[in-house]
């Protein structure tokens, strides 16, 4: 995994755990699904890189 995709994955993560809170502190259950959904997009990007790591 190289260090951009490393650090975009852990933006993507962190939006999405910022948009969750959002989602919660202001009882919108839309925007706490996005972030939910924006940080498991996240961790698939992170698996799948991690498997392509595994086969180098």
């Amino acid at each position: 995994m190289s260090a951009s995709d490393k650090i975009k994955n852990a933006a993507e993560d962190l939006g999405g755990k910022a948009k969750e809170a959002l989602g919660n502190a202001t009882n919108d259950d839309q925007k706490v699904a996005e972030g939910q959904g924006d940080q498991a997009s996240a961790n698939v990007k992170k698996a799948g890189e991690d498997v392509k790591d595994a086969f180098k």
